[in-house]
Formats: C-alpha cells, sequence, structure tokens
C-alpha cells in the first residue's frame, strides 16, 4: 500500500510561543498549558502523556501512561513494577514524558529521573481508585501474554471470590512512580 504522505500538511497557528513571555520557572508555563487544556472540551484525557523508557532490548519505546498527581518538579503516575516499563525504568532511571495536546496545536516535552514512592503513598491512591481497577491490578499480569480473554476473566473473578467482603490490599508489585523532571 503506498500513499502520499509528503501533502499532508496543516498550518499550526494557534499556540504560538514568545520568548518574552515564558516564565523564568518552566513549571509555570506547563501548569499555564495543563490547565487550558483542562478548559477545552475538545480534549479527553488531558492527563495522557507518552512515557518513553529505555528496554531491556537497549530500544526506546513509548506508551501512554494517565499523570496522576503534580508537584514542583515531579509528575507522579503510577504501574506494574513487573510490566516491561516498570522493569526497563527499573534498569534505566532516565525517562522522556510529552504531552501533546492537537486541539490546542501544543506540546511540551520533559526528561528526568524516575523512582519509587513510599509505599504508603501507593496504598493511599490505591484504595482511590474503583474496586473493579484494584482487582485489575492483582488480575492482570502486565507486558505477558494472555491465551485468552476467558482466561483474564477468570483470574479477575478468581480475585472477587478471593477479597468478597474486604478490603482489596494493594499488590507488591504495584504502586506510583515519582517522574523527577530536569529538563522541560
Amino acid at each position: 500500500m503506498q500513499r502520499d504522505l509528503q501533502n499532508l500538511r496543516k498550518n499550526y497557528s494557534k499556540g504560538s510561543l514568545i520568548e518574552d513571555s515564558i516564565p523564568e520557572n518552566p513549571y509555570q508555563l506547563f501548569e499555564e498549558w495543563f490547565n487550558d487544556a483542562k478548559s477545552h472540551m475538545s480534549i479527553d484525557e488531558v492527563n495522557a502523556m507518552s512515557l518513553t523508557t529505555l528496554g531491556v532490548d537497549g530500544y526506546p519505546k513509548s506508551r501512554i501512561v494517565l499523570l496522576k498527581e503534580i508537584e514542583e518538579g515531579c509528575f507522579i503516575f503510577y504501574s506494574n513494577y513487573g510490566s516491561e516499563k516498570g522493569r526497563s525504568m527499573d534498569l534505566h532511571h532516565k525517562v522522556s514524558i510529552n504531552f501533546f495536546w492537537p486541539a490546542l496545536e501544543r506540546q511540551i516535552i520533559i526528561k528526568g529521573d524516575v523512582s519509587k514512592v513510599s509505599r504508603q503513598k501507593s496504598l493511599s491512591y490505591f484504595h482511590r481508585r474503583p474496586r473493579g481497577s484494584q482487582l485489575g491490578a492483582w488480575a492482570s499480569n502486565q507486558s505477558s501474554i494472555v491465551k485468552t480473554r476467558a482466561e483474564l476473566e477468570k483470574q479477575l473473578e478468581d480475585y472477587k471470590i478471593k477479597f468478597e467482603n474486604q478490603e482489596i490490599p494493594l499488590p507488591d508489585n504495584w504502586g506510583w512512580l515519582l517522574y523527577i523532571s530536569y529538563i522541560i
């Protein structure tokens, strides 16, 4: 299949960036753009970001994750530590995130290091998640091949029964990752 991609063009003129108007603190600009994106009706998941890690095979890999908290200098998201991205971040702490908001014609690329936050902070967030999401964290063996959907649904059902009428504990392989940025 051959397609002429060379003539696909769009004139980007919405979100110009004037050097004199950039705040000294880059987090202020991020916060301003993030808030603009939050108020834009056509952006479904303003907190969706592309996370790029260096894989265990030595190649970069990007995937979309959701930002769950912002502290000055830190962007916090969660993951299964045993997933491919979790193993990659254990091996190589330097990562990049990219927020892209096409409706605003803006993107921000941030580079930095990741580390795990406290188990208590992970637990606090985990218990705020819907019960189905908590069960999913137990049932999902991320980055492994699932033979059939029925197999995954059975695992989920098994955990529903196991944790019926009780608080679901935080899995050992699940938690928050703190992303400390140093270049925006």
